[in-house]
């Protein structure tokens, strides 16, 4: 067992419940009822858990078209997610956005969108109103690699680094923007170096260790709530599934075997469940908790399906007028 049994069993189970929902959403997903599209983030579930984990509920979280397992860690509601995905009136945003737009202010999760850096400086927005206020708070992003060939990302570096904002990048840098790979986007650098030269305090590690992740998110947001500035983190991680949908994509070759062979192998839900194992979690207590994440899905989905749709008057709703 690991120093933090409690600790570990904890991630363990929020990883192991974020995987068995994306694992559903996929299975449902070829009934071609959820009429968006849907990002999967499996294999990447350590990182939203680890950094999730380290966070007060109040502090503030953004997210990016990839945004389910952030949604979850952070407390979001489930069956107000599934909702969403079929564009139900009890949805997280009234099934208005499906599975890129994604919001529960209850629990500091304050939105994703899939514009590509486009929460970015909405959390160094809340930060600095944060700072403002003087609320012992932290304000949170959640971005991949593609990001940093946006300008506005560059821009909310620097702004961040110069009023000393209290706001935690996390770069999920699984190395592909759709099907092309970092070496053939950006020049050969590391990315953390990048918030470095900006005076950020930065760190990299490895993306599939929750504990390892969790370990320096705290770190981070304890200096951050300290008014030591913005925090950059960045983890290797790999997407199992394709860019965009439920499915494997191997047989496309853009990722070569011996890559997505590792990438596999490095299993962050997998990982855990064997140091657990070795300190002592037996297999019936592993499918007791794996059953009773099941019941949340089912329950979530029976939820999502008895919403009922959306009406003409629900449209005038959460519209901005003069």
């Amino acid at each position: 067992m690991t120093a933090d049994p409690a600790l570990s069993l904890r991630l363990y189970e929020a990883m192991l419940r974020i995987r068995r929902t994306e694992e559903r959403i996929a299975d449902r997903y070829a009934d071609q009822q959820m009429r968006c599209p849907t990002h999967l983030c499996i294999g990447q579930e350590a990182i939203a858990v680890g950094v999730c984990a380290a966070l007060d509920d109040e502090d503030t979280v953004f997210s990016n078209h990839r945004a389910h397992g952030h949604y979850l860690a952070k407390g979001g509601d489930m069956g107000r997610m599934i909702a969403e995905f079929y564009g139900k009136s009890d949805g997280c945003c009234g099934g208005r956005g499906g599975s890129m737009h994604l919001i529960d202010k209850s629990v500091g999760f304050l939105g994703s969108t899939p514009i590509v850096g486009g929460t970015v400086p909405l959390a160094v927005g809340v930060g600095w109103s944060h700072k403002l206020q003087k609320k012992p708070l932290v304000s949170v992003a959640f971005f991949g690699d593609g990001c940093f060939e946006e300008g506005v990302v560059h821009e909310s570096l620097n702004f961040a680094a110069l009023h000393k904002l209290p706001v935690v990048f996390i770069c999920e840098n699984n190395e592909f923007s759709v099907y092309t790979h970092l070496s053939e986007r950006q020049p050969d650098r590391p990315i953390h170096a990048i918030a470095a030269a900006h005076g950020w305090t930065t760190h990299h590690g490895d993306g599939n260790d929750v504990m390892a992740v969790h370990a320096a998110t705290e770190a981070a947001v304890s200096r951050a709530r300290n008014g030591e500035g913005p925090q950059f983190l960045q983890f290797s991680v790999y997407r199992w599934r394709e860019h965009c949908g439920p499915n494997f994509d191997d047989q496309l070759a853009y990722r070569d075997t011996e890559t997505i062979d590792t990438g596999m192998a490095s299993c962050p839900v997998t990982r855990m469940r064997n140091i657990l194992a070795g300190g002592g979690l037996t297999e019936q207590q592993h499918e007791e908790v794996a059953s009773r994440i099941e019941r949340e899905i089912d329950a979530a989905f029976a939820f999502a399906m008895a919403s009922p749709a959306p009406t003409y008057e629900d449209s005038r709703s959460h519209v901005y007028a003069a």
